[in-house]
Parts: structure tokens; sequence; C-alpha cells
């Protein structure tokens, strides 16, 4: 299937795209071995096709989403890349046959997140900002290096870092990002995660 995948990135998708899809597919598979992951070829398989809709027109984006019956709210009309990200998983399943419900959810949710998001959805949200192409700033070091000590902390601080910049560039903001900011940020002060020596020395 990753043939498949990759054939249809190159016809679908920039270069540049392809590139950034890579390296979110190597980290959040990276992520995925040292969190021990029970099955790390979701991880791949989530990160491979997490920007299928990407580069969708907007209108497309609109039509698929009411198509599937998604909630498109305001914002998402305002701006309707927020919804490539659904789309996406809805591409996945009917364009290459993913009928698993956890990695069509990880592609769903690698955009706004979404509160109570399962351990590969959390991964392949924080690859998708923290993969190297995006820069090697101190900030984002640091993130790296909290994305392999407590994951729960990771989507808490990488939703401040997008929330940030959203703000920054005066973009609208989508309630679920609020919403998993919150729901991670409380759920990293409740319970810390802590990780198992075996699965740091694999790093």
């Amino acid at each position: 299937m990753r043939e498949q995948v990759l054939a249809w990135l190159a016809e679908n998708v920039p270069p540049s795209r392809v590139n950034h899809i890579l390296r979110v597919e190597q980290m959040a598979t990276e992520l995925a071995v040292h969190y021990q992951l029970e099955d790390v070829t979701k991880a791949a398989k989530a990160g491979l096709m997490h920007d299928l809709a990407k580069y969708f027109p907007p209108e497309k984006l609109l039509s698929i989403a009411r198509k599937e019956g998604l909630e498109v709210d305001y914002v998402m009309e305002a701006a309707p890349h927020l919804l490539h990200a659904d789309v996406s998983a809805i591409i996945a399943r009917d364009t290459f046959g993913v009928e698993d419900e956890e990695v069509l959810q990880a592609i769903a949710n690698h955009t706004l997140g979404r509160p109570g998001m399962s351990l590969l959805s959390c991964i392949v949200f924080v690859a998708d900002t923290l993969e190297p192409g995006r820069g090697d700033t101190p900030e984002l070091e640091n993130l790296r290096a909290i994305s392999r000590e407590n994951i729960d902390r990771a989507v808490w601080k990488t939703s401040d870092y997008s929330l940030k910049f959203l703000i920054e560039s005066s973009c609208l903001i989508h309630q679920r990002t609020i919403a998993t900011r919150n729901w991670f940020l409380q759920k990293s002060r409740k319970q810390p995660q802590s990780v198992p020596l075996s699965a740091d020395k694999r790093w």
C-alpha cells in the first residue's frame, strides 16, 4: 500500500509537502517505538496519509465534508483548509481501503486535535508540528525533547505553540484546538507520564 500512496501523493501534492509527509511518517514511527505502541505500523500509515487532502480546493473540502455528514461550523466555512485532516481520513478509507478506525482518527485529528485522543493520534498530532523540517529553533527543540518525555504534555505544549502562531498571524482559531489544549493540559498535570527505560534506549 505504501507505494500506492506515494504514487498518489506524487500526482496530488507538491514535492516539498511529500518531503514533509515522509518526515512525519518517520517521526511518528520513532515516537511509536519510543512509547511502545503495540502496532508501530499504524503510526507509519497514519503519518504517510495525514495530508492526502492538503491541496484540495476549498470547495472540494467543503463538499466532501458535507457529503460525509461532518459538522462544518462557521470557522471551517471561513477557513476550509481546516477540514483537510478530516477529509484526508475519508480519502484514506475510500481510496486506499483503510478500515482501522484508530488510524483514521489519527489522520483526522492531526490538525485540530481532539480531547481524549488515543496515543496514536497524539503521536501523529505532535509529529506533524515537530518533524525536523519545521525548523531548529530552541522552542522547537524543547518541544521535541518534551515529546520524548511525556506525550500528553507534548500535545498541550504543541497546542500552545500553534495557538501562539495563529494569534500572531491573525488567523481564525477553531474551538477544537482550544479544547484539545485544555484537555491535555489538565491530563498532563494530573497524570504525568513516564517512559520505560527500555523504550528510551530504543529512541
